[in-house]
């Protein structure tokens, strides 16, 4: 496992158990036992796994996500924990790191930001610089849908484009775990600030299924 996703890992499992199976998280319906099991059925379950983003591909991934969520709540956990099988894709060397830390940190905050009163944890430098690289390359993809130009600028000034466009751009700022959260249409618990015309503010629409 990678350097930081390992820790995230370890720190999501840890909130999971703390939380207790039962807890709301930031994802629509969803409690910690569905979110510890979307996440063990995208490492370990490869033939339900696309329907995540596919909608024709969609019953049969709840299906198989209800099953692997009524497993005992310890054991579920520990198949998080445990990260992605040797046979697993997501086990190749330098993988885990790549294809989830954003997924961990994402629902790693889904879960914690349920809780009322639950403020920012303060990151590490090196995650929140790995969190942008990868928001860099991914916001794109993550504001496709927006119909308004969009700039993403990190609290240390670093910026990148996510959406082109005429007319000038719906700035979104803040640190990089923050914008990433916005990005996954997370944005009534994200920690920005959005400057720009209000009618383009009013139509900024990112988001993808976590």
């Amino acid at each position: 496992m990678g350097q930081f996703a390992a820790a995230e890992r370890a720190a999501l499992c840890a909130t999971l158990e703390a939380v207790g199976p039962d807890a709301p998280t930031l994802d629509e319906g969803w409690t910690a036992r569905d979110l510890a099991a979307h996440l063990v059925l995208r490492e370990r379950r490869l033939d339900a796994a696309p329907g995540i983003l596919l909608k024709p591909l969609a019953g049969w991934t709840a299906r198989v996500q209800r099953g692997i969520a009524d497993r005992p709540w310890p054991g579920l956990v520990d198949a998080v924990r445990s990260g992605p099988p040797r046979w697993s894709p997501y086990a190749l060397p330098g993988l885990d790191e790549q294809a989830n830390l954003v997924e961990l940190v994402v629902h790693h905050e889904d879960v914690r930001r349920a809780r009322d009163g639950c403020e920012p944890r303060a990151l590490p430098p090196g995650l929140e610089d790995a969190l942008w690289a990868r928001l860099a390359r991914m916001g794109r993809l993550l504001y496709r849908s927006s119909r308004v130009p969009v700039l993403l600028r990190r609290d240390t000034g670093q910026e990148a484009r996510a959406k082109g466009g005429t007319g000038s751009p719906v700035v979104v700022e803040g640190p990089a775990v923050e914008l990433l959260m916005h990005a996954f249409g997370r944005g009534r618990a994200a920690r920005v600030r959005l400057e720009g015309d209000a009618d383009a503010v009013a139509q900024l629409s990112p988001g993808l299924p976590g």
